[in-house]
């Protein structure tokens, strides 16, 4: 198979905070109105101290890359201009006095529905979408992905401070996250007939209002004849972010190519799943992380190389084996956006540090 005809697209979830204090503030309708003025358009989230960015389809990471970068410096200056600050944080590292839901009936019938859920969801997230070739294919890609969610999440992790406090996660935005009934692991699919009973049967139950509502964090999009991987923080930089696209990409890839030669995809109980999970929520890259494939604790950067020798041939085949070496040793050298919070944090004891460090994260390579 053709390995650059896989495409990949990124949604970016931000946090608007005031730029004196760091506190979450409720401007995304004004900020999208800006950005539209400028050409730009944004989601509106659950909460109305959020914005979402979405990059075009692409078959270049160098291209996505720079998209990535417009986008966010774009969109920081419009924060700017109406008294806002962007921040490419997962969670507030300050105290939220309220995440306001924004004002849609779909987003009041779910503040209705989910009553305290909806109204502490200031969760900002990432979401990468890789073409495929019909909702088939993508559930049965999705099985052999769901092993590497764990990792991507320990590498991404970026939000181990909350309300001024150290969590004592990696990414607490996980754990908070897998709250609703329909996020987390995703479970294995034998079908696309077994997917839509396992969703119709969450409709009919309450736990999700709509199909939008299945939020585990791979899924076939609803929208684009895509798989969509939801599990990562929203990462510190956007050469985080054009890593974990990366990564992801040549995941879908190879589990295509498993696919054509009827290689089975590996048959990962969801409590080997979870617990992965949690030690990737728990320690990031700083501990020990669960293979789920092997059922082994090892060290969080082995997993990395794990999956990088698993990856070795989409990745050649992209011409995408030194960016993905590069920003790693990068990462491993520098920390990922949990770690760099953390010295922040650590050296004067000041949030106000964090989001400095933050501040100037969002944007930097911009």
């Amino acid at each position: 198979m053709d390995a650059h005809a896989v495409t990949v697209g990124v949604e970016e979830e931000f946090l608007l905070t005031d730029p004196g204090t760091g506190m979450p503030v409720a401007k995304n309708t004004a900020v999208a109105r800006t950005a539209a003025d400028a050409g730009v358009e944004l989601q509106l989230e659950l909460t109305r101290c959020q914005v979402e960015t979405s990059t075009s389809v692409h078959t270049e990471i160098e291209k996505l890359l720079d998209e990535l970068g417009s986008l966010r410096r774009d969109v920081a200056e419009c924060a700017r201009q109406n008294d806002a600050q962007l921040l490419a944080v997962a969670i507030p590292p300050t105290v939220p006095q309220d995440f306001p839901v924004t004002d849609t009936p779909r987003y009041r019938r779910i503040s209705d529905t989910f009553g305290m859920l909806a109204h502490e969801q200031g969760l900002c997230g990432c979401h990468v979408h890789v073409g495929m070739p019909d909702r088939e294919t993508a559930l049965q890609v999705s099985n052999y992905v769901r092993a590497w969610l764990p990792t991507y999440l320990a590498l991404t992790a970026n939000s181990p401070i909350y309300r001024g406090t150290e969590t004592g996660y990696a990414s607490w935005r996980s754990v908070l996250w897998r709250r609703w009934p329909s996020a987390g692991p995703p479970p294995y699919f034998e079908s696309e007939a077994d997917y839509d009973a396992m969703v119709e049967m969450m409709v009919a139950s309450g736990c999700i209002l709509d199909r939008k509502m299945v939020y585990w964090d791979i899924r076939p999009s609803e929208s684009f004849p895509t798989l969509e991987i939801r599990v990562s923080d929203i990462p510190a930089t956007v050469a985080e972010t054009a890593l974990l696209a990366t990564l992801i990409r040549a995941t879908a890839i190879t589990a295509l190519e498993s696919l054509a030669h009827n290689r089975p995809a590996p048959t990962i109980p969801d409590e080997v799943l979870r617990a992965a999970y949690w030690n990737a929520a728990r320690f990031g890259l700083d501990g020990n992380a669960l293979d789920p494939i092997e059922r082994r604790v090892v060290a969080a950067p082995e997993m990395l190389t794990r999956l990088v020798t698993h990856l070795h041939p989409a990745l050649d085949e992209l011409g995408a084996t030194e960016l993905v070496t590069d920003s790693l040793a990068q990462v491993l050298r520098d920390g990922n956006g949990a770690q760099r919070q953390l010295t922040a944090l650590h050296t004067n004891g000041r949030i106000a540090d964090v989001v400095t460090l933050l501040r100037d994260a969002t944007v930097q390579g911009c």
